[in-house]
């Protein structure tokens, strides 16, 4: 784990975002609100960038295949889950590559300097507390 001073803040916000993103994804669909004109594909691209980028600011560069791993391990495992339910969802293969590829890029833009952003983000908390004092 990154050297952070609030990590378990963090890393419960994140299981908090895992536990929406699963109960959003098997919810039956007529019981949620309906986002504005995004596809459904982009909504499953942008829901995985966002929870990788997330993980990714708490956890190494060397931790980054396990982040992925899990992440598309879970988007599998939600839609065998909308298929067996039959509540009105359904299992679609073309969720999952949207799922891997927001994984993917999130983790590139990771990899390729956003990976400490958490990091960032506690030293600009700090910077402003020691500023109102």
């Amino acid at each position: 784990m990154l050297s952070l001073r609030f990590p378990r803040l963090w890393l419960g916000l994140g299981w908090f975002a895992v536990a929406l993103a699963i109960f959003v994804c098997l919810a039956p669909i007529e019981k949620l609100p309906q986002p504005p004109t995004l596809s459904d594909k982009a909504e499953h691209f942008i829901a995985y960038l966002l929870l990788a980028v997330w993980f990714a600011g708490i956890y190494e560069r060397h931790r980054y295949w396990i982040i992925g791993a899990g992440l598309l391990v879970m988007g599998i495992g939600i839609e065998f889950a909308q298929s067996a339910m039959g509540l009105g969802r359904h299992g679609d293969f073309r969720d999952v590559i949207a799922n891997a590829s927001g994984i993917l890029a999130g983790l590139t833009l990771c990899w390729f300097g956003l990976g400490a952003w958490m990091q960032w983000v506690e030293a600009l908390v700090s910077k402003t507390q020691v500023g109102k004092s």
